[in-house]
Parts: C-alpha cells; sequence; structure tokens
C-alpha cells in the first residue's frame, strides 16, 4: 500500500479522496490553485502546495508544477480524481516516467479507448454491441454523405476525441449533414487539437445507461451494477440512479458481461465506466469508456457497499481484487442529484460568488458530498458543482420521497441553484413512472419546451 498520495484536483473529489486515504492510513498532499487558498479541505491534508493562479492552464492543468509537487512532497502516487488530468495520458506517462504511479489505467489504455473512433473498433472485436455507423474515421464530406446515406438518417457525427458535449451535431438530412460535419470538425479541433470525427446512427430518445467496472493487473475484471443517467441537459448529467427501471435482470446481466469483454480487450484496470445507449425496444449499444472514476460513482458506492475510491487506491498499488463477480450484490435504490450554483430560470446560467448560508440535509437515507461551507466563494474559474446530494432506500418510490425531503432541507443562500428544477424533474409523471430518457429535459425543461 502507499505511503503518501498527492490529490492532483480540487472540490468535492479532492475532499472524497482525502477521506478516503486517511481511513486507509495513508499520508496525503493536496496541491491548490490561488482561487482555492482557502477550501477547508487543505486543512485536513496533511501537506498542501499551490501550484499556481486560479486559471486551470497555470494550476490543475499545469504538468510541471503538479510532478514538481510530487516531487518536492515525496509522494509515491497520484490521485487525478475527474476532470482536468484524469483521462490525459501524457500525464500518465509522464508520472511513469518520473516513477511516480498513476492511480488510474496504463497510459496506453487510456489513449486507445479514450479515442472514440479507436474504441469503437475494439468494441466491434470484443463483440460488444455498437451503433451502426462509419468503419473508423471519417475523412471528408464525401464519405460522410456517403456513409450517412447506407445507415440511414438521423445521424450524429461525433468528435473521436470528444467528451462533454462538444464536436457533436445531429444531421436528419444532407444539407445538415454537411454543415454539421463541417462544424463538428472545427469544434473538435480547437476543443482536443484532434478534428477527427466519425458518424453514428441516431438512436432518438434512449436511455443512458452505464456500467462500473474494476480490474486489477492480474487480469480480472467485474462489474458493478449499472447507474441510469438519462437526466441529461445537453449531454451533462444531472440526475443518476441505481438500479435502472429500463432493463431487466437478463439484460443487466448481458451489458455487464459485455463491459467486462470491452474492458479485457483494452487491457483495463482499475476503475472505469463503459457507457451504453438503451433503446426502445430494449436493445442497448456501446458509446465510450470513461477511463477514470465518475462523478456519480457514489451510486454504485451505496447499492454495492464497495468504495470505489479505496479500491483506485489498492487495485494501483498492485493488489488483487479480492472478491469475484458473485461476490457482488447490489442492494435497495440510490439516486443522486448533482447540486449546481447556476441559475435554470436563466437557461442554467453560473452563479458563482458567496454562499452565506449552507446547511445540508441529513436523517436516515441520506448522503451529501461536498467541499462547501458557510462563507465558502465558489470561484468562477471551474465547473460550478456545489454538491452531490445521494439517497439510498428499500425501493425506488422510498429514494425518490426521501430526496424530495432531503432538497427541500437543503439550505443554500447566496448563489441560485439548481435545487429547484430537481425538485421539479422528481415529481414529474414521467419520472416517477421511470418512462423518462435523454430527450426529458429538452421536451419539459428548456426554453424552447416553456415557450410551447
Amino acid at each position: 500500500m502507499f505511503r503518501r498520495i498527492l490529490i492532483a484536483n480540487r472540490g468535492e473529489i479532492a475532499q472524497r479522496i482525502l477521506r478516503a486515504c486517511k481511513e486507509l492510513g495513508i499520508e496525503t498532499v493536496a496541491v491548490y490553485s490561488e482561487a482555492d487558498a482557502e477550501a477547508l479541505y487543505l486543512r485536513q491534508a496533511d501537506e498542501t502546495i499551490c501550484i499556481g493562479p486560479a486559471p486551470g492552464a497555470q494550476s490543475y492543468l499545469n504538468i510541471p508544477a503538479i510532478i514538481s509537487a510530487a516531487e518536492v512532497a515525496d509522494v509515491e502516487a497520484i490521485h487525478p480524481g475527474y476532470g482536468f488530468l484524469a483521462e490525459n495520458a501524457h500525464f500518465a506517462e509522464v508520472c511513469q516516467t518520473c516513477k511516480i504511479h498513476f492511480i488510474g489505467p496504463d497510459p496506453a489504455t487510456i489513449e486507445a479507448v479514450g479515442h472514440k473512433a479507436n474504441a469503437r473498433e475494439m468494441a466491434l472485436r470484443a463483440k460488444v454491441p455498437v451503433v451502426p455507423g462509419s468503419d473508423g474515421a471519417v475523412p471528408d464530406e464525401r464519405t460522410a454523405v456517403r456513409v450517412a446515406g447506407e445507415i440511414g438518417y438521423p445521424v450524429m457525427v461525433k468528435a473521436a476525441a470528444g467528451g462533454g458535449g462538444r464536436g457533436m451535431r445531429i444531421a436528419r438530412n444532407e444539407p445538415s449533414l454537411i454543415s454539421g460535419f463541417h462544424a463538428a470538425r472545427s469544434e473538435a479541433q480547437s476543443a482536443f487539437g484532434d478534428a477527427t470525427v466519425y458518424i453514428e446512427k441516431f438512436v432518438e430518445n434512449p436511455r443512458h445507461v452505464e456500467i462500473q467496472i474494476l480490474g486489477d493487473r492480474q487480469g480480472n475484471v467485474i462489474y458493478l451494477g449499472e447507474r441510469d443517467c438519462s437526466i441529461q441537459r445537453r449531454h451533462q448529467k444531472l440526475i443518476e440512479e441505481s438500479p435502472s427501471r429500463c432493463i431487466d435482470d437478463a439484460t443487466r446481466k448481458k451489458m455487464g458481461e459485455a463491459a467486462v469483454r470491452m474492458a479485457k480487450e483494452a487491457g483495463y484496470h482499475n476503475a472505469g465506466t463503459v457507457e451504453f445507449l438503451v433503446d426502445k425496444s430494449g436493445d442497448f449499444y456501446f458509446i465510450e469508456v470513461n477511463a477514470r472514476i465518475q462523478v456519480e460513482h457514489t451510486v454504485t458506492e451505496l447499492v454495492t457497499g464497495i468504495d470505489l475510491i479505496k479500491e483506485q487506491i489498492r487495485l494501483a498499488a498492485g493488489e488483487p481484487l479480492g472478491y469475484g463477480q458473485a461476490d457482488v450484490v447490489c442492494r435497495g435504490h440510490a439516486i443522486e442529484c448533482r447540486i449546481n450554483a447556476e441559475d435554470p430560470a436563466r437557461d442554467f446560467q453560473p452563479s458563482p460568488g458567496l454562499i452565506t448560508t449552507f446547511v445540508p440535509p441529513g436523517g436516515p437515507g441520506v448522503r451529501v458530498d461536498s467541499h462547501c461551507f458557510s462563507g465558502y466563494r465558489i470561484p468562477p474559474n471551474y465547473d460550478s458543482m456545489i454538491g452531490k446530494l445521494l439517497v439510498h432506500r428499500a425501493t425506488r418510490e422510498e429514494a425518490v420521497a426521501t430526496m424530495l425531503r432531503a432538497l427541500g432541507e437543503f439550505v443554500i443562500e447566496g448563489p441560485k441553484t439548481t435545487i429547484p428544477i430537481h425538485r421539479a424533474v422528481l415529481e414529474h409523471s414521467d419520472f416517477l413512472a421511470g418512462e423518462h430518457d435523454t430527450g426529458f429535459m429538452e421536451r419539459y425543461f428548456s426554453a424552447s419546451a416553456n415557450r410551447r
């Protein structure tokens, strides 16, 4: 086991990793930007090091600064959390070169699964169902038109190196395909430094279901149930839950086994997520692999009782999985609401600034993961997450009721938050019936929906 770990992140995930390390008896080094100098969790770390000014490019994305901090602090490993450098193969390779363990997959694996077109080819080799689409990257407009004609409209143009909804365009006919093809390439080049795109059949209003996996260096891989992430806005997840209402036990097993095959094909170890779309007939299709811990990993922790951050650390240290697939049992129902400093009434405009009052909810079945407190100032430089509110109850109906109660108790004064929209979603008849999909927010809570 590691003696000393550097946490190369901020906010609630830095707090989460720090707590796991404390429970494992591991010393922690927390790095921070000038904007985060007053973060409460810094007081809990064994050592803190400032790595630069507020802009992420000069701090949390500054590889030389982070490596220098790791060497000065004499750490054995770096945990990247999620976002920032978590899926940066170059950073993982630099860690490796500097004899520092990267708590995540190997650099080659991150690079292989991070390129969407390559990951699709890998899925095909592993006999994992994929959405009909191009056979790899689409190099030009003429090829795009041919591929779309073969698979049929509507189609989705997707950046091969993409993520977070960037470099994606839906096309319902040839003119929109041509304009979308060039727009996606331009956006992909600007966002990721890689203009490569590919084309897939666009699945209308599917469910978004992901499988959590764990793999060790001895070649063992298991899956830990699924998370339904269908409540999204512009491809950004708002609410996650487990288990999903849209699949039965047989499909659940097939998806889990497909995720394991995909992981083994990639030579994957540590924690990761294999994401799928599920259509209205119950068929599922591979989307991508997230080679890191997910924001919503906490949902899986609640239903399985497995601490995924501790497992990441153990696996990175070379320990084998201490259990097999038959030992994983999912119990009850968990729901997570991402509480962001955003104003839903103004198209989710960010709302940074001073939190004058912060009173989290409690009671049976409630968990709050947050780095915030009364008097904390949310900086405008990073994502707007205030924290994650989770509930775990015996049934979905009980979980929804507990979540509504907890949202009502949650007091955050100062910035606008997404709490009102979460309450509206959880009270909606389609959500209560489990009949929501990825088009839910656009249908009922978008600006265009409000105008109808």
